[in-house]
């Protein structure tokens, strides 16, 4: 008797297993163009059937229903154009996930449930890319702004304007407390990736 409630339990798990890659996974994505956001500046979650950065840039474009270009080369497969700007030079489309961009492409990049995937056009130089700001509520209607490098490593956005209510808002140290407002807070900062956007 314990020997078959044994197997059935090793059946069961792996069944849920299984059942988890095929449904694949739940990641919020954003993607942010040269100019504006294209898609989801809130971050929503999207269901993801393969486990990869690639297959998020993929459900997000068809749920927000814009154009992106894949390229096949000898490595693999590179994104080279999204909305209406194609990479070129020290221009183009890169990734992160969780903050950090990987050293590997975006087929195979892998992400599970709960990871935030941010597609985002680039300017690269000696030192990489540019750095993308973080917006997180510190508090009620206050709001703290960090930048981080492609490492993941986040440092507070000296610099960092918010955008809120069509009016822009000084930070002290990437922080500020903007009172009652009705839309979303956004970050900016020169040279930097704008932030996600929170309520």
């Amino acid at each position: 008797m314990f020997r078959r409630l044994s197997i059935l339990a090793v059946v069961a798990t792996l069944f849920a297993v299984l059942a988890e890659a095929a449904l694949g996974v739940n990641v919020r994505v954003r993607v942010e163009g040269r100019t504006q956001t294209i898609y989801g500046a809130t971050q929503p979650q999207l269901a993801v059937p393969a486990a990869t950065a690639l297959a998020a840039l993929e459900a997000a474009s068809a749920r927000g229903e814009f154009y992106y270009h894949v390229t096949q080369f000898s490595f693999g497969p590179f994104v080279d154009q999204i909305g209406r700007y194609k990479a070129e030079g020290s221009n183009g489309w890169t990734f992160k996930v969780n903050g950090v961009s990987p050293q590997v492409g975006s087929d195979v990049t892998p992400v599970k449930d709960g990871d935030v995937v941010v597609w985002y056009w680039a300017t690269f130089g000696p030192a990489g890319g540019p750095q993308t700001l973080v917006l997180r509520r510190a508090r009620r209607n206050c709001y703290a702004v960090d930048m981080q490098d492609d490492s993941g490593r986040a440092q507070p956005a000296a610099g960092a304007v918010l955008l809120v209510d069509g009016k822009r808002r000084s930070t002290r140290a990437g922080r500020a407390c903007i009172g009652r407002h009705v839309g979303l807070v956004r970050a900016i900062r020169a040279g930097a990736v704008r932030s996600n956007a929170l309520p």
